[in-house]
């Protein structure tokens, strides 16, 4: 009823309008010369990206209503009314977008967008649809394998034939693990895009800090793309979110931020650096992960992978953190506030020797135990 009432005040079709200018000057030729002789092409494709999705994400709005792809309101959902759910497609067109007008597809950034692509698709066929798990589960391995044949490869343990076979295993276990990860943070308002704004900054600092432009650009696409969303997913107030990223959205972010991580090269001279900094910038994913697989089967909840898969439920870190504080912005808070912490401890560990890399490490494990504990200790009030 909200979003009708907003609609008919016009303000979000004025805002859609100005950022259809805003493409359109992007787009012409002059302009986008300017910014590349500045040296700011980073600049150019974060307004590009963020021009797009900020103008595509109303469009989806309409077109979510008017195809029936809406999340309606159920009993473990947090939502009140029917809610469009098919945002990702604008954050993945600001994201596509900006990119392809830049030429940063180069080698096998080709081969991750395409991967990214095919998930997309099948997330949006899930949230029409809502495919069998081991039919997603099916899909996001067929794309991680796309992304492996073409180079992007964990290198781990030295080559060999057992070294290898690890180093893909290894590969596909992060990139599954990753982009499932992600899309159990989509469950309030703003979460896995504001997440997906933070790890992509941190990701790109450490590529600029690294000499590694593309892979910086489009982590900055992916920052872009996500804060032109962002206004319509998180809102002030108690006042909920327009849309939802949706499957789509958030298992194409999951999986590209995951990409990217293998793809680039955290350091030259440490191996304890090269392996902790994605470690720490997908911190928080990586210890909700651990924690509920380890409490589902601790508690009997799921005794198989098939079981894993199909588990649904309210266990996930925002969903605790909301109960032990009350309230689901801060909880969301906290969430971005300790993926700040770790992220500025990746930049900081770039530049340490082995001996403080492993302490930066243990005061990061610290925090992560110390949320545990509070958890803990709420749940047995």
């Amino acid at each position: 009823m909200e979003q009708d009432i907003q609609d008919k005040r016009g303000w979000v079709r004025w805002l859609a309008m100005g950022g259809v200018c805003a493409v359109l000057i992007l787009l012409m030729p002059p302009v986008r010369a300017f910014f590349i002789v500045e040296g700011r092409r980073w600049l150019y494709i974060f307004l590009l990206a963020f021009a797009t999705a900020f103008t595509m994400t109303p469009v989806m709005m309409r077109l979510g209503r008017r195809w029936g792809l809406v999340d309606q309101p159920a009993g473990r959902k947090i939502h009140q009314t029917a809610t469009p759910r098919i945002g990702g497609i604008a954050v993945y067109l600001g994201f596509a977008g900006a990119v392809l007008a830049n030429s940063a597809l180069l080698g096998d950034m080709g081969a991750i967008l395409f991967a990214g692509s095919l998930l997309l698709v099948v997330g949006v066929w899930d949230d029409a649809r809502e495919l069998p798990a081991w039919v997603k589960l099916a899909a996001q391995l067929l794309a991680a394998g796309l992304v492996i044949s073409s180079g992007v490869l964990l290198n781990l343990l030295p080559p060999g034939p057992v070294g290898n076979a690890l180093n893909v295993f290894l590969t596909f276990l992060w990139i599954v693990g990753i982009t499932n990860a992600f899309n159990f943070f989509d469950g309030m308002d703003g979460l896995a895009t504001g997440l997906a704004i933070l790890m992509a900054f941190f990701m790109g600092l450490v590529a600029y800090e690294t000499d590694q432009p593309v892979l910086a650009w489009l982590a900055v696409a992916i920052v872009g793309a996500s804060l032109g969303f962002l206004p319509y997913n998180f809102r002030t107030g108690q006042r909920p979110a327009m849309i939802f990223l949706g499957d789509g959205g958030s298992t194409f972010l999951g999986f590209t931020l995951a990409c990217l991580a293998v793809k680039g090269n955290w350091a030259d001279d440490n191996p304890i650096v090269s392996f902790s900094n994605p470690l720490l910038i997908f911190g928080i994913l990586i210890y909700d992960m651990i924690h509920i697989t380890v409490e589902r089967i601790v508690t009997g909840k799921v005794s198989t992978v098939k079981e894993w898969i199909d588990y649904v439920g309210t266990d996930h870190l925002h969903h605790r953190l909301a109960r032990l504080l009350g309230s689901r912005q801060a909880s969301v808070s906290v969430i971005f506030v300790v993926t700040i912490c770790l992220g500025l401890s990746a930049i900081v560990l770039r530049h340490a020797d082995t001996r403080d890399a492993i302490l930066l490490l243990a005061q990061e494990a610290l925090i992560l135990l110390l949320i545990t504990i509070l958890e803990q200790a709420a749940r047995r009030e």
